[in-house]
């Protein structure tokens, strides 16, 4: 049994391979945090110390005892108005305006399988894989219940948290700020790794001390954002790639986030995970009841590689579905750096018989085949191909490209609309707007309602249609602005719960495709990696990563974008040079390196290339091919920080050790240089291993302990790959 339930002293024990997690209900009925971290026996409830400490408040049951607070209590789920000061996971507005909720234990239940989430992504898996815990807190003045949900995954070193708030009451209710998880540490100094980031530079390092205060992250643009990624880990000071305790939170959700970390008077620290608070005000009435998405929590006692790889565990077996989530992913060209807006049928064709003959899997046709769209102000909701600018109909383009041995797909954005466009014409109340206002552009296109369920129907139907006109494989699903204007024209709206509802929309509209045509690969996007999501990934097994291809500066993207999510959810390609996005030139080999660490592909337009350059592609190809089920499905490792050091490396290494790929780019040259000497990870110490293309050996010892050279090479950004063999 991975949940363990003590009925004397009321403790719940969570366990996993090598972590525990232990809460207790005390005396009053308060369900307070005990340990989450490495794997410990019996029960630790010794660990809460009571004193009276200066103007701290006392529950009214322990009005006589001035040294219980739960202003000092590690809590599990702290809802604010109860004497608890720090940040709140729950923060209520009743039917009487007052904002307090009094969450006392009432019951749990423990059951094989894992809890699923009404309308929401969340983890899933087998019933022999997981257990589930759920815990009923109720107040018993408003009537509000919460049910706390755990699961567990023992062997994976993974519990999820998940909340559902229920308005049990008589009048209604306003939720104003929930979150999924909280952590409280009861000592020790921590720091937080997240990732920060802008359009065509997401998901960059940034390591931060959690001193005294209130340290948050989050979005408010009804998508996770390019700018904060909602996966966060929480480190202690020190900690290394390999040494060093260290927890992860990962937020499964597409929407706005807050992550807050909190060093209180005591030196504790409080971590959550949730839903962002600004702009979010949820009524509940009587019978209603709130899903609050997923967060996952895996933890390591010896630092960031093990943690990354728990989650690329989790995310790659029991996140992404479908039938590409196992499956070696094809390898493409999209036109959209080809040709953007300016292409027919027959200049698609041609790129698709340049792709066979280069040994590529599948051609995609990017923005502008639909509507009258030769740029990017008109056309968004008008999802019906221009036959006139294709010379065929789209179910013959894709059968013509099919004969040439390629799998056909295209681009959609069915979030948005465009205000010359057929759609906005007939529906402009379909649009988020406030009436009385000008709205807010961005791209020159307005956001589609997608909380309302007739504005989804009418695209999905229009989607489908398209999707039925021949054999379309595959879809790159975009968003290419933030939403604002949060006000719905539908009777009934409420615009503190749009954001929410949303997403939920998306959620649905995503469920209902997939259910549809069940054999669909739909990549995710949003300009680039502006909702790169566990949420997303639930229903788009990769997601393009940055619109920035430019390899220099993507060996940064990707290298953030490792810490919680697996080379194979990693949309990458190679494209031209000069670079579109930075003007950079990087030699084609590099390219494709870097490009390998992710589902590989290209973004270019072959017909530009000499003969060469296409013969080097054609190795590429093959050299992907040879090692996509290592890359895919094998353990990653770091090794090294390309923010800092003069070099970006990488490598992956098979589950038994028998199979090694080492990446390295060279990042500085400078005169006389240097050696670099790059230390490999994850291997069999014991064992020799040969290098595939020398024949030379050596010992896994050595290559972890003192590392292999890079040869010196007058060359700008000079790129290695190293396949090794267990002999």
């Amino acid at each position: 049994m991975a949940i363990h339930y003590e009925q004397k002293n009321r403790i719940f024990t969570l366990q996993t391979a090598h972590t525990a997690y232990q809460m207790k209900v005390d005396a009053y009925g308060f369900l307070l945090h005990l340990h989450y971290g490495g794997w410990a026996e019996g029960n630790m409830d010794y660990l809460l110390a009571n004193y009276e400490r200066g103007f701290c408040s006392n529950p009214a049951d322990a009005r006589k005892d001035r040294s219980y607070s739960l202003d000092v209590l590690p809590q599990e789920y702290p809802a604010f108005g109860m004497g608890d000061y720090r940040s709140s996971a729950l923060v209520l507005r009743n039917a009487d305006e007052s904002e307090c909720c009094d969450l006392r234990y009432a019951s749990h239940s423990i059951y094989k399988g894992k809890y699923a989430l009404k309308g929401l992504p969340a983890v899933y898996a087998q019933e022999d894989e997981a257990e589930t815990l759920e815990i009923m807190l109720e107040d018993a003045a408003n009537g509000v219940h919460v049910r706390l949900l755990y699961g567990v995954l023992e062997d994976d070193d993974v519990i999820t948290r998940s909340a559902v708030i229920c308005n049990q009451g008589n009048g209604k209710v306003v939720v104003e700020k929930a979150a999924s998880a909280c952590l409280d540490f009861l000592h020790g100094d921590y720091e937080m790794v997240s990732f920060y980031g802008r359009h065509a530079m997401e998901r960059n390092f940034q390591r931060t001390e959690i001193r005294h205060g209130n340290y948050s992250i989050g979005s408010r643009r009804t998508a996770s954002s390019h700018q904060y990624n909602p996966g966060v880990v929480v480190a202690q000071k020190g900690a290394s790639e390999d040494a060093g305790s260290c927890y992860g939170l990962l937020f499964v959700y597409s929407g706005n986030f807050l992550c807050e970390a909190e060093k209180d008077q005591l030196n504790q620290t409080r971590i959550l995970m949730g839903l962002q608070s600004d702009l979010f005000h949820y009524p509940l009435g009587p019978g209603e009841e709130l899903y609050i998405p997923e967060t996952v929590l895996s933890y390591s006692a010896t630092g960031f590689a093990k943690l990354s790889n728990q989650f690329h565990h989790c995310i790659r077996r029991h996140i992404c579905r479908g039938r590409y989530t196992h499956q070696p992913r094809p390898v493409l060209v999209n036109s959209w750096e080809a040709s953007y807006f300016s292409f027919d049928g027959e200049a698609i064709y041609r790129l698709a018989g340049q792709a066979a003959a280069l040994g590529l899997d599948l051609v995609v046709m990017d923005d502008g085949w639909f509507g009258k769209r030769e740029n990017d102000h008109s056309s968004l909701g008008d999802w019906q191909a221009n036959e006139e600018k294709l010379g065929c109909t789209l179910g013959e383009l894709a059968s013509r490209i099919n004969k040439l041995g390629l799998k056909f797909g295209i681009w959609i954005e069915p979030e948005m609309v465009s205000e010359d466009s057929r759609l906005y014409r007939e529906h402009p109340d379909w649009a988020l707007q406030i009436p009385g206002r000008s709205p807010v552009y961005c791209r020159d296109q307005l956001v589609l309602d997608f909380s309302r369920p007739d504005v989804r129907d009418s695209i999905f139907e229009q989607v489908c249609a398209v999707l039925d006109q021949g054999n379309i494989e595959y879809v790159k699903w975009d968003m290419n602005r933030s939403l604002s204007d949060l006000y719905s024209q539908a009777p009934g709206s409420f615009p503190g719960k749009l954001s929410y509802d949303y997403v939920a929309g998306v959620y649905d509209f995503l469920e209902r495709l997939l259910e549809r045509y069940p054999y669909l690969f739909i990549e995710g996007c949003s300009g680039g990696g502006g909702r790169f999501d566990a949420g997303m990934l639930y229903y788009t097994p990769q997601i393009w990563c940055s619109d920035n291809t430019d390899a220099a500066d993507r060996i940064r993207i990707q290298y953030g974008t490792s810490f919680f999510y697996p080379a194979s959810t990693v949309g990458s390609h190679v494209s031209a040079v000069p670079n579109h996005q930075t003007g950079r030139s990087i030699s084609l080999h590099t390219r494709g390196i870097v490009a390998m660490a992710g589902t590989f592909g290209y973004e270019l337009d072959f017909g530009t290339l000499g003969d060469a350059q296409k013969e080097e592609i054609r190795r590429q190809v093959a050299q992907y091919k040879k090692f996509a089920d290592l890359i895919q499905h094998g353990y990653y490792y770091r090794l090294s920080n390309p923010f800092e050091d003069g070099y970006g490396a990488w490598m992956f290494v098979s589950k038994n050790k028998k199979h090694v790929l080492v990446n390295v780019v060279l990042l500085e040259v400078h005169g006389n240089m240097t050696v670099t000497y790059v230390r490999l990870k994850g291997l069999s110490p014991h064992a020799v291993y040969a290098d595939a293309a020398t024949g030379t050996c050596y010992y896994g010892s050595a290559l972890m302990e003192a590392g292999i050279p890079m040869p010196v090479e007058k060359e700008e950004y000079a790129a290695y790959q190293i396949e090794l063999r267990k002999c």
